[in-house]
């Protein structure tokens, strides 16, 4: 596969308003219209005029949050059972209530433990105001998500002592490789900086700021393990401190969601993934 996937550079952007947390909301921009040209930008593109966003509700950052802490339970589920964790959802239910379930295994229950206090600490910095579509933002919450799972969690690839990882399978076997790091992860950083510098430029509705987010940050693979969940958290804080409800994929639609994520591996293509995201929206 062709390592040849970066446009032009993100200073070439055109400027555009930008929606800043804790502003009053603003009247969103049009849908683009059929025939849109291709977006393309780091190491995916996309067809907006595809995506339609518009089942992202618009909330409240309280409201939001409501919603997003009665469902918890359910969303640390789905998230675990899209990484092939066997918890049921009143077996997670138990676990969250302080009792062990007998018969799982311990590397399990520590996924699920580490999603419920990431989603815990990711609804912190909502309501404190404090969240941030950064870096810094996202190292933090991996390093709570992956912490038993990741080698250097909280640590993009090359920046700490692991330098491989990154790779992944699709659903035919072939592997797909992430992102190379660059030395002690300077392409990974460039990238990063590249992506969140053309979600402020280029994109004004945080919908697809999140929706932009998430797929480049799967795809490019910044950590050794745990680029899903981490992404995730990130596109959920990033909704809700824009006043809109949370994303979650169900398990139910677990073959959708690997289907939609082959395309995007296979083919840098991140249309079909964005637009089933943009139908996940909290019921």
């Amino acid at each position: 596969m062709s390592n040849q996937r970066w446009a032009v550079g993100s200073n070439q952007y055109i400027k555009r308003p930008r929606h800043t947390v804790g502003e009053p909301a603003v009247a969103l921009p049009a849908r683009p219209p059929a025939g849109r040209q291709r977006t393309r930008m780091d190491a995916i593109s996309w067809d907006e005029s595809k995506i339609d966003v518009e089942g992202i509700h618009r909330s409240s950052v309280d409201r939001a949050r409501a919603r997003f802490r009665a469902q918890l339970p359910e969303l640390i589920w789905n998230a675990a059972a899209l990484e092939g964790n066997t918890y049921t959802l009143p077996e997670v239910r138990t676990l969250l209530e302080g009792v062990t379930v007998g018969g799982k295994r311990v590397e399990e229950a520590e996924q699920i433990l580490d999603l419920s206090e990431a989603y815990a600490r990711l609804d912190e910095m909502v309501g404190a105001g404090t969240f941030r579509l950064d870096k810094a933002t996202s190292d933090e919450l991996h390093a709570i998500v992956a912490r038993h799972e990741a080698l250097d969690a909280g640590r993009f690839r090359g920046e700490g002592s692991a330098t491989g990882g990154g790779h992944v399978r699709l659903s035919d076997g072939t592997r797909v490789e992430g992102v190379p790091t660059g030395k002690a992860g300077a392409n990974l950083r460039r990238r990063a900086t590249d992506l969140l510098t053309y979600i402020e430029n280029e994109e004004s509705d945080p919908r697809m700021q999140a929706l932009v987010y998430f797929a480049a940050g799967t795809r490019t693979q910044f950590y050794f393990d745990g680029n899903k969940r981490t992404a995730r958290l990130m596109m959920t804080g990033h909704l809700m401190s824009s006043g809109f409800d949370a994303v979650s994929v169900p398990a139910a639609r677990r073959l959708e969601f690997n289907q939609a994520l082959d395309v995007l591996f296979a083919t840098d293509d991140a249309t079909t993934l964005m637009a089933f995201l943009a139908t996940c929206t909290l019921d």
